[in-house]
């Protein structure tokens, strides 16, 4: 008999992933991976900066669930299969060695992305998966009915046909991908794709000039709606960004979406503190030091220059002492750090992780194996799913989980 022929679609994190653990575990079966462009495992390559944030450091299944807005009570299972804990080991054992930051996130000691790009080529070579790169999937067709075995009839991108057992889609939740198209074809819903992870455009006198200043910890929300993060802040020449403004696009990847990516985000500067708190601090400081100068004394740690420039545009001129501020200056004042409201007109995709929330439905799919529910040997994984995770390395994890799954299952 004629050795069996998994054909694997997108050469991402996903999709190397899968094939490697499909060929690796059944060395009979032919493993072909097929990747569009001329570029696999792009996404990976600049990724968290070109260092690439493999996964996180977040070991229990309930706990690591949280992290995604989309896919989390479906991922619970596939990651007591497939933790970050095994991410971290299958490196180790190939000769990549990752290290945690401080925020959980975690890197390949070498700070480089090319060190996971050339591990999972390596070992993709020496499993013997076939990459073919600039020669993706145009239509599939499935072949077998209700008794026989599944097969597939593809057409590829060069107008070239081929037939395969098992077909695995990985292309990635781009609204465009192939993939998804594919997926429906064969009886798959999708549901609609919309970006998550994004930067917000701010057009504020406040923020101008600031570029690139950080604070570490605030709590952003976005009033009217149960939206509420915290982490770190970016300041960006077009507006806000970090992770307390990456992670509020990604839960509410679709309210935002519905308008027109136009709304108004709160910004608490100084979180735990309320106005009212803040404010008491602030009439203790104004008695304890009535001499220090308004925007040159700092008393709350935040960067210099962001705390000059919010006390100006509470109304309170910058050299003017503590003793000289009014009640309702320091009400402003406190207004200000801990419920500073933005206008946002627009988004801009955060670069390193492109990631959209919406693909293949997930009820459709069985998360033992990632198989189809609706089509005998289609199998999925990765971001063509409607999952998504917030930024550090949760998307990445997903990948491997949901691919080495796929893999395996294929592989049977």
């Amino acid at each position: 008999m004629e050795a069996r022929r998994v054909v694997v679609v997108g050469g991402g994190a996903a999709g190397y992933f899968a094939a490697i653990a499909c060929a690796e575990a059944n060395p009979a079966v032919h493993v072909l991976l097929l990747e569009a462009t001329a570029h696999p495992l792009a996404k990976v390559r600049i990724s968290g900066g070109g260092r690439c944030n493999v996964t996180h450091a977040c070991f229990e299944p309930r706990e690591l669930v949280k992290r995604y807005p989309r896919g989390g009570r479906e991922l619970l299972g596939a990651f007591h299969r497939w933790s970050p804990r095994d991410t971290i080991a299958w490196f180790a054992e190939r000769g990549v060695e990752l290290k945690t930051e401080a925020d959980g996130r975690m890197f390949p000691v070498t700070d480089d992305s090319a060190t996971i790009v050339d591990c999972l080529q390596r070992a993709a070579e020496t499993a013997g998966v076939e990459v073919q790169t600039s020669r993706g999937l145009r239509k599939a067709e499935a072949l077998g009915g209700p008794e026989g075995p599944p097969a597939f009839w593809l057409t590829l991108t060069d107008n070239s046909e081929m037939r395969c057992d098992r077909l695995l889609i990985a292309t990635g939740g781009n609204r465009a991908s192939a993939g998804l198209t594919i997926a429906a074809s064969l009886g798959h819903t999708i549901e609609p794709t919309v970006p998550s992870l994004f930067t917000f455009h701010i057009d504020d006198k406040r923020l101008e000039g600031l570029s690139g200043i950080t604070v570490e910890e605030v709590v952003t929300s976005v009033p009217g709606t149960k939206l509420r993060e915290s982490g770190a802040l970016l300041v960006t020449h077009w507006g806000l960004s970090g992770p307390a403004v990456l992670k509020l696009s990604a839960w509410g990847a679709r309210e935002l979406a519905a308008c027109n990516y136009e709304f108004t985000v709160r910004v608490n500067f100084v979180p735990p503190h309320t106005r009212e708190s803040l404010l008491g601090v602030l009439t203790g400081l104004r008695t304890e030091h009535p001499r220090k100068q308004a925007g040159t004394w700092n008393p709350l740690g935040l960067p210099q220059r962001l705390w000059e420039r919010l006390v100006v545009m509470s109304g309170i001129e910058a050299v003017r002492p503590w003793a000289g501020l009014a009640n309702g200056a320091l009400g402003k004042l406190a207004a200000a750090l801990t419920a500073a409201d933005f206008t946002v007109v627009g988004k801009s995709m955060n670069k390193e992780e492109f990631v959209t929330c919406g693909g293949v439905r997930l009820r459709e799919v069985d998360f033992k194996t990632m198989e189809s529910k609706v089509c005998a040997g289609l199998h999925f994984a990765g971001e063509v799913l409607d999952i998504d995770g917030i930024t550090g390395g949760f998307n990445f994890q997903a990948a491997w989980t949901t691919g080495r799954l796929a893999g395996l299952a294929m592989a049977e």
